[in-house]
C-alpha cells in the first residue's frame, strides 16, 4: 500500500476505536465499513495488506455481533480467517476470530457448529507463545455448558475441570472467575447426582463469594440457594434451611431485578419446607414473597 492509503487506514481505524470506546456502535459501524471498503480495494499479496484488512474485518465482525447482526458478522469473521490462513504469527487473533464465529453460532442457534469453532480456538490460544491460558479457560467453561446442554456430562465435567484448573492455579481460589465455575461444577454434578461433589463446588463457590461480595450479593444469594439443594441431597436439611433462608433474605434485599430469583428460591424453600410437614410455615413465607413482589411491580 502507498503511504496516503496506509495513513487513511490508521486514521479510520484509530476513529473506530474512538467511536467504539465512546459507545457509539451505530457510528462505529458506518467507520468500519468504510475501513473494510479501503482495505478491501487496496488488498494486494503484501502481509501489511493482508493483516490490514484481516484486522478489520474482525473489529466489523466484533461490532456486527454486538449490534445482533450475527450472520454478517459470521461472515466477516469467516473472511479474515481465510486470509490469515492459518499462520503461527497469528495464533491469538485466529483464536479470537474462531472464538468469535463461535458465539455468533450459538447466538444463531448452532451449537454444534459453535463447539467446533470454539475447540478450535482453544487450540490456536493453546499453540501461542506463550499459551493464552484465561482464554482457554473462558473457552472451557462455554464448551461445558454446550456439553452439558448436549447431556454429555464427562465432556462438560472435562471441560469444566480444565477451567477451573488454569484459573485456580493463576488467579486463585478466591476470585470471581474461579467461583463462576466452582459454581458451573456444582451444578453440573448435582445434575449427575455426584451430590458430595455437588456439595463441596457449591461451598468453595460461596466461600470465594462471601469474601469478594458480601451477603448482599446476586452471586452470594445464588451459591447460597444452590448450596442448599445439594444439602438436601446429602442429608444436611437443617444446615440447608438457613441457606435457604440466607438466600431468600438475599435476593428480597436486592430489589425489583432479582424478583425472578427471589421467586425461584422461595419455591425451592417452600417445597421444602412442606417436605418437613412445615406447611403453615411454608404458607408464610409464600406471603412475604408475594407481597415483595407485589410491590415490585406495582
Amino acid at each position: 500500500m502507498d503511504s496516503p492509503t496506509t495513513n487513511l487506514i490508521s486514521i479510520l481505524r484509530e476513529r473506530l476505536k474512538t467511536l467504539r470506546d465512546a459507545g457509539d456502535i451505530q457510528e462505529a459501524l458506518h467507520a468500519a465499513n468504510a475501513a473494510v471498503e479501503k482495505t478491501q480495494q487496496t488488498l494486494g499479496q503484501g502481509i501489511d495488506s493482508i493483516d490490514a484488512f484481516a484486522d478489520v474485518l474482525e473489529i466489523r465482525g466484533d461490532i456486527l455481533r454486538e449490534t445482533g447482526n450475527h450472520e454478517a458478522a459470521r461472515e466477516d469473521y469467516r473472511q479474515a480467517i481465510d486470509q490469515l490462513d492459518n499462520r503461527p504469527d497469528r495464533q491469538d487473533q485466529i483464536g479470537r476470530l474462531h472464538a468469535g464465529l463461535g458465539a455468533s453460532h450459538d447466538s444463531l442457534g448452532n451449537p454444534a457448529r459453535a463447539a467446533e469453532h470454539w475447540r478450535e480456538s482453544m487450540a490456536c490460544f493453546e499453540r501461542h507463545e506463550p499459551p493464552l491460558l484465561m482464554d482457554v479457560a473462558a473457552l472451557a467453561n462455554n464448551l461445558g455448558f454446550l456439553a452439558k446442554a448436549a447431556k454429555d456430562l464427562d465432556a462438560a465435567e472435562s471441560y469444566f475441570l480444565k477451567a477451573l484448573e488454569i484459573l485456580h492455579e493463576h488467579l486463585g481460589q478466591d476470585h470471581e472467575e474461579t467461583a463462576a465455575v466452582s459454581n458451573n461444577l456444582g451444578a453440573l454434578y448435582l445434575a449427575a447426582k455426584y451430590h458430595e461433589q455437588a456439595r463441596e463446588m457449591h461451598m468453595m463457590a460461596l466461600e470465594a463469594r462471601r469474601k469478594l461480595f458480601g451477603e448482599e450479593h446476586p452471586d452470594t444469594a445464588q451459591s447460597h440457594n444452590n448450596l442448599a439443594l445439594a444439602l438436601l441431597e446429602t442429608g444436611d436439611r437443617s444446615w440447608a434451611r438457613r441457606h435457604f433462608e440466607k438466600s431468600l433474605s438475599g435476593f428480597e434485599a436486592l430489589g425489583a431485578n432479582y424478583a425472578d430469583d427471589l421467586e425461584a428460591v422461595a419455591s425451592n424453600y417452600c417445597g421444602f419446607l412442606r417436605e418437613e410437614g412445615e406447611n403453615a410455615q411454608a404458607e408464610l413465607i409464600g406471603q412475604r414473597v408475594r407481597s415483595v413482589l407485589t410491590s415490585h411491580r406495582s
